[in-house]
């Protein structure tokens, strides 16, 4: 099973139908370039995004290799969103694309370097572990009409969804609803973290992303740090790049930016997921409402078989839940 079948089972089904949001695509109105600290790895990278043409869509350029922003070339990995194409890697996409997606960025090109020139697989730099450094810097450069290589501007599209869907796996589940707008709501319920618990967020397309959602932080339980780290992950984590909760303890790092900023930190991640849904410079986030949740029953400290379900940061979701769908259709 693959995530570009199910996306495909998608795309040839009646649930989604492509309509004119009234507005043309858009484009950055300067580049942009960070260096910064990475989770997993712990590398450094460095990132430039330059201004992308009408109909182009948003796509890195990684070792001289084109990689779109799509889902088509996601690929399952742990505790981050992952593009592969052509055996080269970028991990840990999602906050760059939130930020991307919610700050209506259609069309542009993201290059992407790693500290090593041979290596095949890089990752986005983690900053504070927020998608506030992309923000902050997308407003700093402003944004413009996006132009084919004509000179014509193009209509920007969005996927509407025409009938409820429903995809669950274990503890966890996505259920999107036909909708006039996009609207959010996440759930998590960390029984076992009585600081974290039960939390709820609901987010609506007028509400406001920078002062909602782009400063909340990834999160993860103290206890799984160790295993995550045998696992050959976080090694670039840090108290700086995460808020880190202990199960008998509560909050290592705090004070934290909301109540439930865990929560929004789910739904960063989940704008960031769906933007892969994105075509030829057009919106990736559906128009629905769509419902996540996620539980975590107990601490998977040592997993049979050394096999890893760790959820508490980076989880990219939807896109495992979608070949979950794709085996029901």
């Amino acid at each position: 099973m693959c995530l570009s079948a199910a996306f495909s089972s998608l795309k040839s089904s009646k649930l989604i139908s492509w309509r004119t949001t009234g507005a043309l695509q858009q484009t950055l109105a300067g580049c942009i370039e960070l260096t910064g600290k990475t989770l997993h790895s712990g590398k450094v990278s460095t990132v430039k995004i330059s201004p992308g043409f009408a109909g182009e869509g948003r796509f890195f350029e990684f070792q001289s290799k084109l990689i779109p922003a799509s889902i088509d070339f996601a690929q399952e990995s742990p505790l981050c969103t992952t593009l592969c194409k052509d055996g080269y890697r970028v991990r840990t996409v999602e906050h760059l694309l939130s930020a991307l997606e919610a700050k209506g960025i259609d069309n542009c090109k993201i290059q992407i370097q790693s500290s090593d020139s041979v290596d095949t697989e890089v990752e986005v730099p983690i900053f504070d572990g927020s998608a506030s450094a992309w923000v902050e810097a997308i407003e700093q450069v402003g944004r413009k009409e996006a132009l084919d290589h004509c000179g014509n501007n193009a209509e920007k599209l969005a996927p509407y969804l025409n009938e409820p869907l429903h995809v669950s796996r274990n503890d966890s589940f996505v259920v999107a609803f036909p909708s006039l707008k996009v609207r959010i709501t996440c759930g998590i319920d960390f029984p076992k973290v009585p600081a974290i618990g039960c939390q709820w967020f609901s987010l609506a397309a007028d509400d406001s992303y920078e002062k909602h959602i782009a400063c909340s932080r990834t999160f993860c339980v103290y206890e799984e740090v160790e295993h995550m780290r045998n696992a050959g992950l976080i090694k670039g984590g840090s108290l700086d790049n995460a808020i880190v909760c202990s199960a008998s303890k509560g909050w290592l790092n705090p004070p934290l930016r909301f109540h439930d900023e865990p929560c929004r930190h789910k739904v960063l991640d989940l704008i960031g997921d769906l933007s892969l849904f994105a075509r030829s410079g057009s919106q990736g986030f559906p128009v629905a409402h769509v419902v996540s949740f996620k539980m975590l029953q107990e601490l998977k400290l040592h997993p049979p078989g050394g096999s890893l379900e760790l959820i508490c940061c980076e989880p990219s979701f939807f896109l495992n839940t979608m070949l979950a769908y794709e085996q029901t259709v």
